[in-house]
């Protein structure tokens, strides 16, 4: 089955573009550590979910691109085409002349409505070239103009026009010290819209990609092209083909859907997150050996400690323990260090995958009260090595990773909308008072939520 992805806005198109790279580098790869028939079944299954075929036999990526200004498009079409491998469809791209001024009210009121029918033709043509259509995949920033206000209304109306098809917006959220000065309110709209008409949110932090960058990857200027490869690379490892079952060696057909099956049981928590080990230098990596349970053990560290990355992991964090809560329900202690989950998926890539062990992450203590650790946990595998790394392991959780700072974001706006601050230039694209406060109300309940795990 076939994911049709929507890249919008400068964030969306530039890390688009990384994503359909790095899984055609990695399906092409000689580092596959697995026999030629395999081989072959893993890329046909790759080129099925990302990409259709042209006549001259250069993959064509299964993808509507929107901006509001041409420069980004144009670089990234004629990165794609550069590239020799694989390229953007000829007319698969929308842009204007005038950007959104990092307004999600213009983005969102203006743009979305004016050129709805244009932008809707496209994805629609996209969808028609699909056998069978597993789902959207929807990459965007929260904190600029286009990405999050035209991303908000084309989400919307892709809910309204494929009800039936799943949605997964894949969203950039913004560093903490700030890009832009309304990026907290950008960010609560754009937040709340979503969580009406998305399936999922699958979320990266700037400030963990950075840090990602800095300390693992040890590159002294760190640009968004290198931000942007780690995602690459993080994304590659989710949607990557697996096996469909323990015990077959055919691969799954309808990989959004077995995401949201596993990960998303319950529509008020649909906030996931990937970690994934290792990641490292191509220097630091010819020094390196990894084994199934080191791997293992530093991933499920990092989810309890809810660690964004292997440095740095806090080994004092423990699960609770099993049984009655005591007194008052003790729950200071633990909101303050351990990350209780909803839902995980393991998934493991490389040589001996059939011997690792994942009984660390059915630890019922892992887990809220009213799922069982046999409904909640899931593991996919394949023999097949992902990119440079003889082994390694992903987990894709939705757990409390963001309630810090969602709190946090949600907080400052109130500050800004409590003052009055820059809401005229909201106002005046008719987005009202009223829609800050539905946001505020909407985002408070998500915390509230995820807390009461």
């Amino acid at each position: 089955m076939s994911i049709v992805t929507v890249q919008l806005g400068q964030c969306g198109n530039q890390i688009g573009f990384e994503v359909f790279d790095a899984l055609l580098s990695d399906s092409h790869s000689s580092q596959g550590l697995c026999c030629k028939r395999e081989n072959e079944a893993y890329q046909a299954s790759c080129k099925e979910r990302f990409f259709s075929e042209e006549e001259n036999g250069v993959p064509i990526a299964r993808a509507v691109l929107v901006d509001m200004e041409p420069k980004v498009i144009n670089q990234t079409l004629s990165k794609a085409a550069q590239s020799g491998r694989w390229k953007y469809g000829q007319h698969a791209c929308f842009c204007q002349k005038q950007g959104s001024g990092n307004n999600w009210a213009y983005g969102y009121s203006v743009h979305g409505p004016r050129h709805e029918e244009s932008i809707m033709n496209l994805i629609r043509k996209e969808v028609e070239k699909c056998d069978s259509l597993s789902g959207f995949f929807i990459i965007m920033s929260m904190a600029g103009g286009t990405g999050s206000g035209i991303g908000a209304f084309v989400t919307q109306n892709l809910q309204d026009q494929y009800s039936n098809s799943l949605k997964m917006n894949q969203i950039i959220w913004p560093y903490g010290t700030g890009e832009v000065i309304v990026q907290n309110y950008n960010s609560i709209l754009t937040l709340s819209h979503l969580y009406r008409s998305s399936d999922a949110l699958l979320v990266h932090e700037n400030d963990a990609v950075h840090k990602i960058c800095a300390k693992l990857m040890n590159i002294k200027q760190i640009s968004f092209s290198d931000i942007n490869q780690v995602l690459a690379h993080q994304l590659g490892s989710v949607f990557q083909p697996t096996y469909s079952a323990e015990s077959s060696f055919h691969y799954r057909r309808n990989p959004l859907g077995d995401l949201m099956e596993h990960l998303v049981p319950h529509p008020e928590f649909k906030m996931l997150s990937i970690r994934n080990v290792p990641h490292m230098s191509e220097n630091s990596l010819a020094y390196s050996t990894f084994t199934w349970a080191g791997l293992l053990k530093h991933l499920r560290q990092m989810l309890i400690s809810n660690a964004k990355m292997e440095e740095g992991i806090d080994w004092h964090v423990r699960p609770p323990l099993s049984g009655p809560p005591s007194l008052g329900k003790m729950s200071l202690n633990k909101d303050l260090h351990f990350n209780t989950s909803i839902a995980n998926l393991v998934i493991l890539r490389g040589k001996d995958v059939q011997s690792a062990d994942v009984e660390g992450f059915k630890d019922p203590a892992l887990y809220t009260s009213w799922l069982e650790p046999v409904n909640a946990f899931n593991v996919w595998k394949t023999q097949r090595a992902f990119s440079k790394y003889e082994k390694s392991a992903v987990l894709v959780s939705n757990s409390q990773f963001l309630v810090k700072p969602l709190d946090m974001i949600v907080g400052k706006a109130w500050n800004m909308f409590a003052s009055k601050a820059y809401i005229h230039q909201y106002t005046k694209f008719g987005i009202e008072e009223e829609d800050f406060l539905d946001s505020f109300t909407s985002l408070e309940q998500v915390v509230a939520s995820y807390c009461n795990l």
